[in-house]
């Protein structure tokens, strides 16, 4: 695969993560109408928060994570010591949270989730606008 990589790192904080999506989203958005930069943003940073706060909290943290664009598409990949895969939670009024995963499904163009034996690499692709 050809995805030229920003950032792929080890031991990546929420806050890194979504600074490596911004320096790489920084040259695809100069030449979009601003409402489409926003929106790509906007969901670009949302779906590496959810991931990268969701490794971190439910599996012991990120071991590697890559964000890159190839083609019309940015892909971003979160790496967990954990081989449990992410579930849809049903909604359930007044309990906080729960959500993310949803969200994430909901905002992605592909999503993919490959068990590994050491853990989990999950694969969130947004198509460029």
């Amino acid at each position: 695969m050809s995805v030229a990589e920003a950032v792929e790192t080890e031991d990546i904080s929420c806050a890194d993560a979504r600074s490596a999506v911004r320096e790489v989203l920084m040259e695809v958005c100069c030449g979009l109408p601003l409402p489409d930069a926003q929106r790509l943003r906007d969901d670009a940073l949302l779906v590496v928060s959810e991931l990268t706060a969701n490794a971190l909290l439910h599996a012991g943290g990120v071991t590697r994570f890559s964000v890159g664009l190839e083609g019309d598409e940015i892909q971003l990949r979160v790496s967990d010591g954990s081989r449990e895969v992410p579930q849809r939670l049903a909604a359930v009024r007044g309990r906080p949270g729960g959500h993310g995963w949803m969200v994430v499904q909901r905002l992605c163009s592909r999503l993919d989730v490959a068990v590994e034996p050491e853990g989990k690499t999950i694969t969130a692709v947004l198509a460029l606008p």
